[in-house]
């Protein structure tokens, strides 16, 4: 509940304090005193958007303070925890608005967003301004109502988690099947360029040790009479290059004794002769490895004909390259298998995610269906006790597509004088009409959502006499479980107030300010006479104030 409200600085208010009660807070007082400020003031600390404009000193800043107590509201703590916020034993929810017209939101002297002060705002307070007669004509208000008394709050949002789970898989199984049809645009000719390299069987570096091999064996009668003369000279002349260093070789070894360095040239010059022996005998092996084979020869041309061209198709220029595209395209066709196989089991899930969807929906429907008549049944009668005997509305529950909401269309019909033509509420009742449909269905939903505090901004509007004081009935008896406030005309409604404050407007200096007080019990019958009939209350006007306040 709303313990108090704390406002500095704000439009025609100085500064005031209201200290409100657990039960029925009434607010009285004459047309422009104020009271609209009182609810734009509060509304800044529920989330709304603050104007610069509001500062009644534009050289300091408005501050407007609401006290809650909530330690026991679950909710509330559970989004304090949320968001890491202090929980207390008083809640403090602070709104300032800077000289420059920037505002800043406090949750137990914490800064936070506007976001975190509106959902924490809707756990605390129902605000008519927020939640007006104009609402009862749209669809999304009167399902809000049929579930709220169908009692579909948990299950709805096990249907909402669902439904977004469902709603998710199918756009991914929408952008895989697009990708298989763009795949499957390229995949026979993938196909095709994938067989032709798969068929050219190339190895890493092939094209290149190929291009070496066939240059070889193009070159082979060269090549042989090349090394044969090189071995012929080496090992087989008449004066072998072998042989003869060998002969130097001995000739040298007679002079090791004449001088030191001899020994060490010799060593050399027999090491020369051992390496030249060396590659005697491997130009020989060579040799013999060199053949021409014009079969060979045709086998690498036509393979080294076929590479080139694939190397020119793939815009290339070497054998791993070209194994690299042929990796590259086999992974395409994988990822088209891939993709099929993906399609097929998300759409399985989406299926079985549909499935969820319809029975929860139908579930939730069942529950709408069953609630119609009981909420039909209440609001017609709490409609004969504020003055609307022939009043009535209908409730009609339709199947729908499957939407965040579940599968129902919901359609509040209203007729106005028991002629059995229902029609939207909106083209039939009037305003007054609507302010007591709206009080009614609001004193059903209370006790349901278990709101904690109540504000009507003159849900009164339209009403008089008998009327409003039944409507002042229902909200006494609303506020046994319920804090309200209430800004009201009606001294019917005044007078079934747990708390009657009066706004006045008082001259501070040269400046005309909004203040409130309590009235004590005297002041109220004289308030409520005022209302009755005008600022000089008869003595039976006073008598009658005093009867409607009662002991």
């Amino acid at each position: 509940m709303l313990h108090k409200l704390h406002i500095q600085n704000y439009a025609i208010i100085d500064e005031i304090v209201i200290d409100f009660s657990s039960g029925l807070n009434i607010i009285t007082g004459e047309t422009g005193a104020g009271k609209s400020i009182l609810m734009g003031a509060l509304s800044l600390i529920l989330g709304e958007r603050a104007e610069g404009n509001t500062l009644m000193n534009k050289e300091k800043k408005s501050v407007v303070e609401g006290y809650f107590k909530a330690k026991n509201n679950k909710q509330v703590r559970g989004f304090l925890k949320a968001n890491d916020l202090d929980l207390e034993d008083e809640l403090v929810v602070r709104r300032e608005i800077a000289v420059n017209g920037k505002s800043r939101a406090f949750i137990n002297d914490t800064p936070v967003n506007l976001g975190q002060l509106k959902e924490l705002s809707s756990m605390l307070v129902d605000l008519h301004q927020q939640f007006d007669t104009l609402e009862l004509g749209d669809n999304d208000f009167q399902r809000e109502v049929v579930d709220a008394l169908a009692g579909n709050s948990e299950m709805l949002t096990d249907y909402r988690t669902v439904f977004s789970e469902y709603t998710k898989a199918k756009k991914q199984l929408v952008a895989l099947e697009l990708a298989q049809q763009t795949a499957n645009a390229a995949l026979d000719y993938n196909q095709f360029l994938f067989d032709e390299l798969e068929e050219a069987s190339f190895k890493a570096n092939e094209l290149e040790e190929l291009d070496t091999e066939i240059r070889l064996l193009s070159n082979a009668e060269n090549i042989k009479q090349q090394l044969s003369s090189i071995y012929f000279e080496l090992k087989e002349s008449e004066l072998p290059i072998v042989q003869q260093l060998k002969s130097l070789g001995n000739k040298l070894h007679s002079l090791q004794e004449y001088h030191p360095a001899v020994q060490e040239l010799n060593k050399r010059l027999l090491s020369a002769q051992a390496e030249l022996q060396d590659i005697g005998d491997e130009l020989e092996k060579i040799n013999e490895g060199v053949q021409y084979d014009p079969e060979r020869i045709e086998v690498l041309t036509d393979k080294i004909s076929l590479g080139y061209r694939l190397l020119k198709k793939h815009g290339v220029n070497t054998t791993n390259e070209l194994l690299a595209i042929k990796d590259t395209l086999q992974e395409k066709l994988i990822g088209i298998l891939n993709i099929t196989e993906a399609i097929a089991q998300k759409d399985i899930a989406v299926q079985q995610l549909l499935i969820d969807c319809k029975q929860l929906a139908g579930e939730i429907s069942i529950n709408r269906h069953r609630s119609v008549k009981p909420l039909t049944d209440q609001v017609n009668s709490l409609l004969m006790q504020v003055g609307m005997p022939n009043a009535q509305i209908k409730v009609i529950v339709q199947g729908d597509e499957l939407n965040s909401n579940g599968s129902d269309v919901i359609d509040f019909l209203f007729d106005a004088n028991k002629t059995d033509r229902f029609e939207t509420l909106n083209k039939v009742a009037s305003g007054g009409e609507l302010s007591r449909i709206m009080l009614c269905i609001k004193s059903l939903v209370a006790q349901k959502l278990q709101l904690p505090t109540l504000i009507f901004d003159e849900i009164d509007t339209g009403i008089s006499g008998e009327a409003a004081k039944q409507v002042g009935l229902i909200m006494k008896d609303l506020s046994r479980s319920h804090q309200l406030i209430s800004i009201t005309h009606q001294p019917q409604i005044a007078a079934k107030a747990t708390a009657h404050y009066f706004v006045y407007k008082a001259i501070r200096g040269d400046k005309v300010t909004t203040s409130i007080r309590l009235l004590n019990n005297d002041e109220r019958i004289t308030t409520i006479a005022q209302m009755l009939s005008g600022e000089k209350p008869t003595a039976a006007a006073l008598e009658n104030a005093r009867e409607m306040v009662g002991p």
